[in-house]
């Protein structure tokens, strides 16, 4: 029996700047619902509050505490572990990390940074990667969609930095298991009675599925035709978040 569902939120609840047909509805009757109800995302473009906002003016009903941004777990990390970090991140995030101390880094923190991804920003982190110090990588995703069309995400260049200074990177995010288990324990349930729904075949599903969740893909957002068949993995694909909720409340 499904106890808890966890929502990626880019082309899964919207797509542009517009809420996906019946998305609205569909996560109202979730909340609604004995299931404990979490919103996944990798994204770094956006503060945890950003996500807030944009999501309940596009009318999701939900709190700030549903909501598990990778971004603020990478922080979380950092500051447990006392690194000083360089910070490849996107300017409009920038802030989150803004009171960490940044003198003389010994660590090296890498997201989706746009056009920040210059040689020379990507030298200086391969400099430090080469000495040493760890990579911390938020999110591992390939690409991402945005008005419509697709962009690198920052998997790509996390790859390049390992590949460059022979080492491993730290993800936090997904695909990571622990990004995933962390939402599991926050809803006080069990990696098998939870339903990832997600239209990221490698990083919501096979990641969730890695961790021991369930996972359902939806064919919307970065969906391409015959990702369901890119897998080894069995699970549900159904064309809408809609249908997802519908899977979910389905009774055992």
């Amino acid at each position: 029996m499904v106890r808890g569902l966890f929502f990626d939120i880019s082309g899964v609840l919207y797509d542009g700047h517009q809420a996906i047909d019946g998305a609205v509805a569909a996560v109202a009757r979730a909340q609604a619902s004995s299931l404990e109800v979490r919103f996944l995302t990798n994204t770094s473009r956006k503060t945890r509050m950003k996500v807030f906002d944009d999501l309940t003016k596009l009318g999701f009903d939900l709190t700030l505490n549903q909501i598990i941004t990778a971004p603020s777990a990478a922080k979380a990390m950092i500051l447990d572990r006392g690194w000083r970090p360089l910070c490849l991140v996107h300017e409009r995030v920038m802030e989150e990390f803004s009171d960490l101390p940044q003198d003389d880094p010994n660590a090296v923190l890498l997201a989706d940074a746009a056009e920040g991804f210059t040689y020379q920003a990507l030298n200086r982190a391969f400099r430090l990667c080469l000495e040493g110090a760890p990579l911390i990588g938020i999110g591992m995703n390939r690409y991402f969609k945005l008005d419509g069309q697709m962009h690198l995400d920052a998997g790509p260049f996390i790859r390049a930095l390992e590949y460059a200074a022979g080492t491993q990177a730290l993800i936090v995010g997904k695909p990571a298991p622990a990004f995933f288990l962390q939402g599991v324990s926050e809803a006080g349930l069990l990696p098998g009675e939870v339903m990832m729904v997600g239209d990221d075949v490698q990083g919501d599903v096979e990641g969730a599925m890695g961790a021991g969740l369930l996972a359902c893909l939806v064919q919307t957002g970065k969906y391409r035709d015959g990702d369901e068949d890119r897998s080894d993995l069995t699970f549900p694909c159904v064309p809408s978040v809609v249908d997802a909720v519908d899977l979910a409340l389905k009774p055992a």
